[in-house]
């Protein structure tokens, strides 16, 4: 299935999952998930996204609009891409996406 296909909604709250570690670099990151035992590295702008969601859970929407302020992108391009490396890091089991609906 084409990841163009996958959406995240604006409201959907993004955290880190429980079965993970991270260690912050300086332009990077590296997240340890526990079950796999498998090392995943972020680049500047994947450190720049985990550096947020590490603090507290962030919504899609304010996650995108961050995104916006920080760097020089379209809001398209930015969704899309914020899209696709969040879907990567779910697949991967390092962060969990909820609908942000729940109480």
């Amino acid at each position: 299935m084409s990841s163009q296909l996958l959406k995240i909604s604006g409201n959907a709250l993004i955290a880190p999952a429980q079965n993970q570690i991270a260690s912050k670099l300086p332009n990077e990151a590296i997240l340890l998930n526990l079950n796999s035992g498998t090392y995943y590295g972020l680049n500047e702008v994947g450190t720049y996204i985990w550096g947020l969601i590490a603090q507290r859970p962030y919504r899609f929407d304010q996650l995108r609009n961050s995104l916006l302020e920080e760097y020089d992108v379209s809001p398209q391009v930015c969704e899309q891409d914020l899209t696709a490396i969040l879907l990567e890091l779910k697949s991967a089991s390092l962060v969990e996406v909820s609908d942000g609906t729940a109480p």
